[in-house]
């Protein structure tokens, strides 16, 4: 397929793409090959265990690879680690098409209207896949104190570790404070359901969801953001990964009721998806410039 395109660029995303399109690109004779990486931890790549297999498949894939673009610093030093050269590495952020998540007041009407949540109740939001990582059983502990009829935390996104986030609102007797609203398609509506978002992970590479909640203008408590490493925005603030640290958060976002939507925008000068095309784009030119001595496939 590659071949029969005769594309310019062939740009992977995700580890099984890795492993099999920057070699299949190569042999297509493809100009330009690379790939962006978004989601290697400390202990697994994109959920998978970083085995001896696993990093020797990624690996001398590779090595069929011009560039990788790695969205944070924190990425880009894992990479490094787990053996990829530094000179093939460039940061480039995730992007963020912000006008697509623009608060809307009819959608946040729609979306509570949806959860039986009141125009009066303030609703602490989280967002995203229900794993360990994630940590929302945190949130609950942090918020509990808080939440009753008037302020109700509103979990959106499916996974096993539902159970432990149940459990957990069981044995501090908030139960009927904590509503599960599963897999929901429309983020920015649910964005807009929120009048805060806290984001208790263990570990993160990006933070999208913390820069999605921030373009829906939503005031954020976060754990761990690598997206802000060195933003200066009052619109975040991040606190240590306990429960009384995330409480006394919590409880001031609480206290002080729903504030205006508007996103800061000294974040998303830097993380707007035009800026961030622009990048990419200039990295496409930079790799075909230092092969155009060669001879392309068909005398392109």
């Amino acid at each position: 397929m590659i071949a029969t395109g005769r594309y310019d660029v062939v740009h992977t995303h995700l580890y099984r793409s890795q492993i099999y399109a920057r070699p299949a690109a190569r042999l297509a004779r493809t100009p330009v090959v690379l790939t962006t990486e978004h989601s290697i931890g400390e202990t697994h790549i994109e959920r998978r265990k970083m085995t001896a297999g696993v990093r020797g498949l990624y690996l001398t894939s590779e090595l069929f690879s011009d560039a990788t673009i790695a969205v944070s610093d924190v990425v880009r030093e894992r990479l490094i680690r787990w053996g990829v050269p530094a000179r093939k590495i460039t940061v480039i952020p995730n992007g963020l098409e912000t006008a697509a998540l623009a608060f809307d007041p009819a959608a946040r009407e729609q979306a509570r209207a949806q959860f039986g949540l009141g125009p009066d109740t303030f609703v602490i939001g989280a967002l995203g896949r229900i794993d360990e990582n994630k940590r929302v059983e945190l949130t609950v502990e942090a918020a509990a104190p808080m939440l009753g009829e008037r302020c109700k935390i509103l979990v959106i996104g499916r996974g096993d570790h539902r159970t432990v986030i149940e459990a957990t609102a069981a044995r501090l007797g908030v139960s009927d404070h904590v509503i599960f609203g599963g897999f929901q398609p429309d983020t920015a509506a649910m964005m807009a359901a929120f009048d805060l978002y806290v984001a208790s992970s263990v570990q993160e590479t990006f933070g999208l969801a913390v820069l999605e909640a921030m373009a829906s203008g939503l005031p954020v408590v976060y754990t761990v953001c690598p997206a802000l490493d060195g933003i200066r925005t009052t619109q975040a603030r991040q606190a240590a990964g306990t429960a009384e640290a995330m409480r006394a958060e919590i409880r001031k976002a609480v206290e002080a009721g729903p504030q205006p939507r508007q996103p800061d925008s000294a974040v998303f000068d830097r993380y707007g998806m035009e800026s961030v095309a622009r990048q990419i784009d200039d990295l496409y030119e930079q790799i075909l410039a230092g092969r155009r001595g060669r001879r392309r496939r068909g005398g392109r």
